[in-house]
């Protein structure tokens, strides 16, 4: 929660950025008071603070209150520490797994506000689902369409940029493209997710929420990334895509029910010489 307040602090109003600093500085007192005691500490009105938490990505004062009590909570914090040139291997090894367990911890907290239902009732709906990343994105992207494609629904990958900006300029109104980057920021990506869009597919964005990526598309499964990329390819955010990907796939099979059991069952069996 603290995070997610600290990347969307450019973006808030002046007095919206005085209630979100006086969190950051003060969060067990901000977990504990009221609405009106958090207006009367920050100097502003209760409105103000009712926009801060939607700004930030919240239905309320009163979940921002729950979530926030949630973070603090934890039993354990995982910080991250970006692995060092002098670090001993135990130590780098340490760093990475720290940093791989704060990630899913951070994602089990992201999915509650996630548009989960939204994006399985548009996946329902659509003619085919096609998965595009670049990079270590496109690897998630791939894994994604093996998983998806049980289910019934063609799914197809694309992980190079000429195939995904060929694709959304083609892209109809029944298909849907999710979109998976960490930082949302490269140019191929988000030239395509605004072809698509123009075309009337359905634009799903895994990505940063305040990405130029997020901006463009219909529905953001925002997902945050503390890590370094600058010189290691996305380790941790990669694994948090994989798990919100496997959440969001349960998630369409329940919606799907029997029929989802029965492929899952034949698919299975196709493999193991069930047949």
């Amino acid at each position: 929660m603290l995070t997610r307040i600290e990347r969307h602090l450019p973006k808030l109003t002046n007095a919206e950025k005085d209630v979100a600093r006086w969190v950051l500085t003060h969060p067990r007192q901000a977990a504990d008071a009221t609405l009106a005691e958090v207006a009367r500490a920050c100097g502003v009105s209760e409105p103000t603070v009712i926009r801060f938490c939607r700004h930030v990505g919240l239905d309320g004062f009163r979940e921002f209150s729950r979530r926030l009590a949630e973070t603090l909570s934890r039993p354990v914090s995982y910080v991250h520490r970006d692995v060092g040139a002098d670090d001993k291997i135990p130590d780098a090894v340490a760093k990475v797994l720290d940093a791989s367990i704060q990630a899913l911890v951070d994602a089990r907290e992201q999915l509650a506000t996630m548009p989960l239902e939204t994006a399985v009732l548009k996946l329902l709906k659509s003619r085919q689902l096609v998965f595009a990343g670049l990079g270590a994105s496109g690897i998630v992207a791939e894994d994604a369409c093996h998983k998806f494609f049980r289910l019934g629904i063609p799914c197809s990958a694309m992980t190079s940029s000429p195939n995904i900006l060929q694709f959304a300029a083609i892209a109809a109104r029944d298909d849907t493209l999710l979109f998976v980057s960490a930082l949302g920021a490269a140019g191929d990506t988000v030239a395509a997710a605004r072809l698509a869009a123009e075309r009337g597919a359905c634009v799903i964005a895994l990505t940063d929420p305040l990405s130029a990526l997020a901006a463009t598309a219909n529905i953001v499964l925002g997902s945050d990334s503390r890590e370094d990329t600058g010189l290691y390819t996305p380790m941790s955010s990669r694994l948090a895509h994989l798990a919100i990907l496997d959440a969001l796939h349960v998630s369409l099979a329940l919606s799907l029910g029997e029929a989802a059991t029965e492929r899952l069952k034949a698919s299975k069996a196709a493999i193991s010489g069930g047949f």
